[in-house]
């Protein structure tokens, strides 16, 4: 059997789960620390309580497990196991653990039991070489990781910049396996298809003109995503002159609400009560809030582009999966995890230096001037798909567990 340990149910790992289920090829069982997610919990990133509103746990073999809980969500400390997890695994028949890294002390603790109870250890992370910080304390935290790195057998990597991560802390080729970072693609394409017929409507809905070329940013509004270089980029295209009405669409909440309300003339606001104090040359712009699981296609269906200006600690960015399969054209800072796999191939002019926002603004004008097809996005993003690293995972259990019969 092969064992999953993950901190909770997350919307973009459950896909992985249901179809390595459906295939039937192999017997395997997620192993959950925490039920974050599944009840509403206040989020500090997005500063509201949320909960997805989609089904997380049906369809695929899991299990709760009893860990001890540290006070913060964010800190290393937050889930820790009991004693004894390498000899329940043993006990439950697992030849193979796979792991999602390394940012909580229950993972390490899982990596170093199983291998005394002789179990294969495979670990699926997101960090790469941009993320990973710099300097000294960088040295001190890449010399205790390589301690743990050293008792992994295999390394689902996510993409180039996480395998260039792992060969550079002296992992060899033949230990890492491509695991795509994935979406349901299938959910979001479909869910597109079913909206675009009342897009103007959806525009209409939150105040974006018809003849607009609309800029979405999703995701949490905190200061290492960057929101405020989107809006400078807008400001600076429209005193240039660009031929067309320009317009920002924000899905998401965070600690930087009031200031970029305050940088742009609000067309629409869900909250409501809020007035502009921008100026007439600010971007217009509109605020509709958190957008859960099952509402946030109507963004990437009403928008032309998705925006992604965040800082190196941008380990992938997973709202580029969900726009390019919604067959929305994305434009990405340098420093995100996903743009060597993701935005390069596409269009080399879509990316730009992180903070650069002249040089952002040159890629929202390339992206205007010729946005790629939906088709050519559907094309690509089809490889980052989870039936691929569920093939992977299949053929890397059948050899493992041919290896320790033999």
């Amino acid at each position: 059997m092969l064992a999953v340990l993950t901190t909770h149910p997350i919307q973009y790992q459950v896909p992985l789960w249901k179809a390595l289920s459906a295939r039937g090829k192999m017997r395997f069982r997620v192993f959950y620390m925490s039920d974050l997610g599944l009840e509403h919990r206040f989020d500090p990133g997005f500063g509201r309580a949320i909960a997805w509103d989609i089904d997380l746990l049906t369809g695929y073999d899991h299990e709760f497990i009893d860990v001890r809980f540290g006070r913060f969500q964010d800190s290393f400390s937050w889930l820790k196991l009991k004693p004894g997890f390498g000899e329940f695994l043993r006990g439950q028949g697992v030849r193979a653990l796979w792991v999602q890294g390394w940012q909580v002390a229950a993972y390490w603790q899982a990596v170093w039991e199983a291998r005394r109870a002789g179990i294969e250890v495979w670990l699926r992370g997101e960090t790469n070489l941009r993320s990973s910080g710099e300097g000294t304390v960088r040295g001190m935290k890449r010399a205790v990781l390589r301690r743990l790195l050293a008792r992994v057998d295999r390394f689902l990597y996510i993409g180039e910049a996480n395998r260039q991560f792992y060969l550079a802390q002296g992992i060899r080729n033949d230990r890492m396996i491509p695991a795509p970072y994935c979406v349901d693609n299938i959910r979001f394409a479909s869910q597109a298809y079913r909206l675009r017929p009342v897009r103007q409507a959806l525009r209409r809905q939150w105040r974006i003109p018809d003849e607009a070329f609309c800029f979405l940013f999703l995701g949490k509004l905190i200061r290492k995503k960057r929101p405020g270089d989107l809006v400078a980029a807008v400001q600076g295209l429209q005193k240039q002159g660009v031929g067309r009405p320009l317009h920002v669409l924000f899905v998401g909440t965070g600690e930087l609400d009031e200031d970029l309300r305050r940088s742009c003339m609000i067309a629409f606001d869900a909250a409501g009560g809020h007035s502009s104090g921008a100026s007439e040359a600010a971007p217009p712009a509109s605020f509709v809030g958190f957008l859960n699981q099952t509402e946030v296609a109507k963004a990437y269906v009403a928008a032309d582009c998705l925006v992604l200006p965040s800082d190196a600690s941008e380990t992938w960015g997973l709202v580029v999966n969900e726009a390019m399969a919604s067959g929305l054209p994305c434009v990405t800072s340098d420093a995100c995890g996903c743009v060597e796999d993701l935005v390069l191939p596409i269009r080399s002019e879509l990316s730009y230096p992180v903070g650069n926002v002249a040089r952002l603004q040159q890629s929202l004008q390339a992206v205007m001037a010729n946005p790629p097809s939906s088709t050519l996005l559907e094309e690509h993003i089809a490889g980052y798909d989870p039936l691929r690293t569920v093939e992977t995972v299949e053929q890397v259990f059948t050899k493992a567990a041919t290896h320790q019969t033999a």
